[in-house]
């Protein structure tokens, strides 16, 4: 029982890590944070993530690019130019290392407002932090496991990051329904999104990427929403003027104009 809670824990609590930082914060500035809360989530990411820690920094650079040239050779995960989700997770995999340690030119553009902690991230992606985090693994399976088939879920802990992102960035282009008609393949994966925590609302953020809030109809309620209002009411972070503005009423019909 040990096991299935922890790897329920890890998946939410590495995700949100995902979503609120990585993803809202870093790659699209949905709200802004003073430094020190700014290093506070980098080390809450870490402990969150593990052996599979992401670079808020090089992730914002990638999804930025996945923003600006998505189902294009250029878009560093796109189902369209891999043959199956294992060599798209390889291709991301390749553009990540590359920005993160400078094989790769990108462009200044997709450089502004990153959160960056140089030396932190160094220590973070090195070997001997992710076989660090792999033994402390280990061990908790080999103290708590109760029965053979719980090791399967060890491979998917050991690189949770890269599951998380799988299944949105194939699935989501791939499968689901739309609110708004883009030049892209983005869906809405799930009617209701509790598994990836908002994040399975790809067709809508395609449209609005720096909304704080990834649902848009009745039904589509984003998880982490009220929880960046309670932050934001705490002090913790600060809401653009705009994030006070409802949904527009029409935020269903299909709008055939793109961002």
């Amino acid at each position: 029982m040990f096991i299935i809670i922890f790897f329920v824990t890890i998946w939410y609590v590495s995700l949100f890590a995902q979503t609120f930082f990585h993803h809202r914060y870093a790659s699209h500035g949905a709200f802004t944070m003073s430094k020190g809360w700014e290093r506070f989530f980098f080390v809450f990411t870490y402990i969150a993530q593990g052996p599979h820690y992401m670079s808020p920094h090089a992730y914002a650079i990638m999804h930025r690019l996945h923003h600006a040239h998505t189902d294009t050779e250029l878009d560093p995960h796109s189902p369209a130019f891999s043959s199956n989700i294992v060599s798209m997770m390889l291709r991301t995999r390749r553009y990540y290392n590359d920005i993160i340690h400078g094989r790769m030119a990108v462009d200044d553009r997709y450089r502004k407002n990153l959160p960056s902690w140089r030396r932190f991230d160094m220590w973070a992606n090195s070997t001997v932090s992710r076989l660090l985090w792999t033994a402390a693994y280990v061990t908790l399976f080999v103290l708590f496991a109760t029965s053979a088939w719980q090791y399967l879920l060890l491979p998917i802990l050991l690189s949770m990051g890269a599951f998380h992102g799988a299944l949105i960035n194939w699935f989501a282009h791939k499968y689901g329904y739309i609110n708004f008609k883009l030049r892209n393949t983005s869906r809405n994966l799930f009617f209701i999104d509790v598994l990836m925590l908002g994040e399975s609302y790809h067709n809508n953020h395609h449209k609005r990427p720096a909304s704080v809030n990834f649902g848009k109809r009745w039904h589509e309620i984003d998880p982490v929403y009220p929880i960046i209002r309670l932050m934001a009411w705490m002090g913790i972070i600060k809401l653009p003027k705009l994030a006070a503005v409802p949904v527009e009423a029409d935020a269903h019909h299909h709008h055939p104009h793109t961002h």
